[in-house]
């Protein structure tokens, strides 16, 4: 199996399924001779024309109706939102259009399209393009979100989305665009709502998700030369959320900690801690813990933005004195 960039393998989502239907377009800032300002799209204008990879003014409220329109009579549309942190301009025509028009319309109509767009702190971009908001969209019915955290993944839930009939939110990571994993040559698609345990472990669980994962993996490792066990899931999509797998691993283990770059306030590591406290209580042997960054804007300066978010050693830390049983008390 060939590897590739998480760059690449968007890139090739995209491409393989405006071949495979007609319908299927791209639209959005800089998305076309520029290829967005992370090259991810680099390429696809000269196959497919401006007519389906359409530049746009700087107009997010403008062109997300558009899309949403054009998904509402017939075609599929990627909208490619060049930072998270413009979600904000989008919200009434991503949740109070798009998300509502099959149930306002009685099932009648649907709004099949994909919002692109991305996530993360830690990469020197200040609080206007550092944020991870992704709790934003999760709490609106009718969206479904998803959290890739490879390659592999990135390119499996993309297809995955563009033929879901919801409207769905994709979060990439941007610090991972060069990031490779294996990804199969052949096509392939990863169901909404099913988590992936990446390592089996039998101590403690981590639950991370996005770059998060890779946080865990690295803090597995970290723990496993010490002894301990960690089992490391990654959900792939909180809306739909595999809650079933999240239970059994934390049945399984009894101690389990929630990882997200989120705020962690009023954000997904509450929403799965909860679920988990709820269903699974009498099987734990501790509170479930949640990391997530701090509530506070991203700092510019590194040296301040690197202490906002989770790392491998904090999550590694805080799995130590779980396994250990002593007290812990998030901040």
């Amino acid at each position: 199996m060939r590897e590739i960039t998480l760059s690449q393998a968007v890139n090739e989502a995209l491409a393989e399924e405006m071949r495979r239907d007609e319908t299927v377009f791209i639209i959005g800032e800089d998305v076309a001779e520029a290829g967005t300002p992370f090259k991810v799209l680099s390429g696809l204008v000269e196959e497919f024309g401006t007519d389906r990879v359409v530049d746009t003014p700087i107009a997010e409220p403008g062109f997300m109706g558009l899309a949403v329109g054009a998904a509402m009579t017939g075609t599929r549309p990627v909208v490619d939102l060049m930072f998270g942190d413009f979600i904000y301009l989008i919200m009434d025509q991503l949740c109070n259009q798009a998300a509502k028009t099959h149930y306002m319309s009685g099932g009648k109509m649907s709004a099949p399209l994909v919002v692109r767009t991305n996530l993360g702190a830690t990469r020197r971009s200040a609080a206007q393009h550092s944020q991870s908001l992704h709790a934003l969209v999760a709490h609106i019915p009718g969206l479904k979100v998803a959290l890739p955290s490879s390659a592999y993944e990135a390119k499996g839930l993309l297809k995955t989305a563009i033929r879901d009939n919801n409207p769905v939110v994709i979060f990439e990571d941007k610090l991972m665009y060069n990031d490779k994993a294996p990804v199969p040559e052949e096509e392939y698609l990863i169901p909404f709502g099913e988590a992936h345990i990446k390592r089996a472990g039998t101590d403690v669980t981590l639950i991370g998700t996005s770059s998060m994962v890779q946080v865990c993996e690295k803090a597995a490792g970290n723990l496993a030369a010490e002894g301990i066990s960690a089992e490391v899931i990654d959900p792939r999509t909180i809306v739909p959320l595999d809650e079933a797998a999240l239970l059994a691993s934390a049945k399984k283990t009894s101690r389990v900690i929630v990882v997200d770059e989120g705020h962690q306030s009023f954000g997904i590591t509450g929403e799965i801690a909860s679920r988990i406290n709820e269903k699974a209580f009498y099987h734990l042997d501790a509170p479930v813990l949640r990391m997530g960054a701090m509530d506070v804007p991203v700092p510019f300066t590194p040296v301040l933005e690197d202490l906002t978010v989770p790392t491998p050693q904090s999550v590694a830390e805080n799995a130590r004195k779980l396994v250990s049983g002593e007290m812990i008390h998030a901040a």
